[in-house]
């Protein structure tokens, strides 16, 4: 993956952007990959298949796609069907015997 710097960004410019990466809950890094996937996507001709990867930590992850084929990007967190695939990728059989949450909530009450 290439390398960019950006040299000599006014002062009020750096503000405004971390300003923005934590309103965004992302990383000064995160929300400049945002921007430019965005201005990327933007062109004319540009595909959702050629958008580059993303994944990285404090990048981002395309969970799907909008209108236009713009890519649906959640930064720092997980949807509830990522969790959800991540445990049934993890505990692929169901848990059998053990105690009833129910129960463990009584027996945490009772021991008070």
């Amino acid at each position: 993956m290439a390398n960019i710097s950006v040299k000599d960004v006014p002062e009020q410019w750096a503000e405004a952007l971390r300003q923005r990466a934590a309103r965004n809950h992302r990383s000064l890094q995160g929300e400049l990959m945002a921007i430019l996937e965005r201005a990327v996507m933007d062109e004319p001709g540009a595909s959702a298949t050629g958008a580059p990867p993303t994944g990285r930590a404090g990048t981002g992850q395309i969970v799907g796609y909008g209108a236009g084929g713009h890519p649906i990007i959640r930064q720092g967190w997980k949807t509830v069907e990522q969790v959800v695939a991540e445990l049934k990728a993890k505990y692929p059989e169901p848990f059998v015997g053990g105690p009833l949450g129910v129960d463990i909530i009584r027996e945490d009450r009772d021991s008070r």
